[in-house]
């Protein structure tokens, strides 16, 4: 090989480092939030019609136990009718008319707008949630109880995640047993956190209105933040199989009056909470987020609401969750295609594994299910990112290893692009008559590694030998290293102190404001 084609390739492979480490404009990135899905369909259009069919069968004939007086008594005036065993039956023309007049594309706003989201028709966007009790320990590979800053730092990473476009509260502050305390700290953690889309939980009315003087804060006034309201209400308005959660509707009337989207969040188990038959889970999951869809619009006619249906998986064998199964994937995807179906923002999880650790497990389930909830055009992917141990454990290098998941997994989405320029016959041309023989610096080679290609940020792509010289780690080494990095280095600042203080002065945070400046 000769000096001059050796300088050759090494000025080639300069050039192409220098064009990735360059800025990219947003209109030619690769992958972004909104890239459209749909592709993948495992139900057939007769299949959803008959899905349909028999969820409104289910809300006429069996309808929804324990109905809170007001919810009871929104239903009946409007229609509905109760049986002598309280169960309250919502007739077909409720729902078809709740349906034809509902709220749809709706924006779910970002503090920086910037990260506002448009999750309607297939537009994929993916995110976080969870609730997990345990923080996994990368050093000591243990699990123990998570802590308000393990919140507070998983919306941090978040916040620097390009592939991760919302945050949902993805574990619960073990070290705040007061409830109110722990549900006015979470939405301060989360919102602290990070400046994206933020998804909170309330157990109690009264928490929330706690929780909403904090927003009206931040967002300059209620009138302020009924305009871009940062924040979504993940509510769990159901006990499946059927039934009203008391608690939760209570809270979220209050929710649906200040203006706040609402995730109408069906979970049940199959096998256990739903039918073990995947169709019947969906079923149910339908039947139920549909009377939840009728309530919130009996509430306040065409408040955003989310098609939460979340049918979750059993190992038939023991009946332990299994959020990482192949199951789970089929499940995500048949939501996806329900919520299209009724042209509705819809939301499911699809990223969870069963696995403990970020390990070769966690990387075939979460990749899969990341791919098939992505690919079937979901809106809203929650649970996707960090979440373990079927949904008991959470990791901060697992955020960051599922940013590169799911980054290929949107790679997938976008698709093969097919115009004059990139069947290439001109570039086939140059490198074969007269030219190099190869494509290594041709300039349509250095224009498309980056807006054609994604690259991941922790997965490994070096030859072994460069592997070894740079010690020879895993991925969840080298994500443990960049969530110190980003840890010791990020301190989200989007919301001043005079407003941090005026929070602190009204309600009981203890998320010490030290923590969150730059340590010296």
């Amino acid at each position: 090989m000769t000096a001059e084609v050796i300088k050759s390739r090494r000025g080639g492979r300069k050039a192409r480092v220098a064009v990735r480490e360059a800025p990219l404009a947003e209109d030619i990135r690769p992958i972004k939030p909104g890239l459209e899905g749909g592709n993948y369909k495992p139900l057939s259009q007769s299949d959803m019609d008959k899905i349909n069919e028999a969820a409104l069968k289910a809300l006429e004939t069996i309808g929804m136990s324990n109905a809170i007086p007001s919810c009871r008594e929104l239903f009946l005036n409007a229609g509905a009718t109760e049986t002598s065993e309280g169960r309250i039956l919502i007739p077909r023309s409720m729902v078809e008319d709740t349906l034809s007049k509902c709220a749809r594309k709706f924006p779910l706003h970002a503090q920086d707008p910037k990260f506002d989201l448009e999750p309607w028709g297939s537009k994929v966007h993916f995110g976080t949630a969870g609730a997990a009790v345990h923080m996994v320990d990368h050093e000591t590979r243990d699990y123990r109880e998570s802590t308000l800053k393990d919140l507070y730092n998983m919306a941090r990473i978040v916040d620097q995640m390009d592939n991760i476009h919302f945050f949902q509260r993805t574990v619960v502050p073990r070290d705040l047993p007061d409830a109110l305390e722990m549900d006015v700290n979470t939405t301060y953690a989360s919102v602290m956190g990070t400046k994206k889309h933020v998804g909170a939980s309330w157990v109690l009315p009264e928490h929330l209105e706690a929780s909403l003087k904090m927003l009206h804060e931040i967002a300059g006034g209620e009138d302020k933040w009924r305009e871009r309201p940062f924040v979504s209400m993940s509510c769990c308005f159901v006990v499946p199989p059927m039934k009203f959660a008391e608690d939760a509707c209570a809270t979220m009337e209050v929710g649906v009056r200040a203006g706040m989207p609402i995730l109408l969040l069906s979970a049940g188990q199959a096998g256990a909470t739903s039918p073990a038959a995947l169709a019947g889970s969906l079923v149910q999951a339908v039947a139920e987020v549909l009377a939840g869809l009728v309530y919130v619009n009996l509430i306040k006619p065409g408040a955003p609401a989310i098609f939460g249906t979340w049918p979750f998986v059993s190992d038939l064998r023991t009946g332990a969750m299994s959020g990482g199964s192949g199951e789970q994937a089929l499940l995500t995807a048949g939501c996806a295609q329900m919520a299209q179906y009724y042209d509705l923002t819809g939301g499911a999880p699809g990223g969870i594994t069963d696995s403990k650790l970020v390990d070769a497990q966690a990387g075939y389930e979460k990749g899969y299910n990341h791919t098939l909830a992505a690919n079937s055009g979901l809106n809203m992917v929650y649970e996707s990112a960090g979440m373990h141990a079927s949904l008991l454990g959470a990791s901060l290098e697992g955020l960051v290893v599922d940013n590169d998941s799911i980054g290929a997994a949107l790679r997938t989405v976008r698709g093969i692009k097919v115009d004059e320029d990139s069947l290439s016959l001109e570039a086939i041309r140059d490198v074969c008559i007269g030219g190099p023989g190869h494509y290594l610096g041709h300039d349509q080679t250095i224009q498309r590694m980056q807006s054609d290609y994604a690259y991941p940020d922790v997965g490994d792509r070096t030859s072994p030998k460069e592997w070894a010289e740079v010690g020879s780690t895993s991925i969840d080494e080298r994500a443990h290293k960049k969530v110190r990095e980003i840890l010791s280095s990020h301190y989200p600042d989007h919301v001043s102190d005079e407003i941090d203080q005026k929070i602190r002065s009204e309600l009981p945070i203890k998320l010490d404001r030290d923590y969150m400046k730059p340590q010296a």
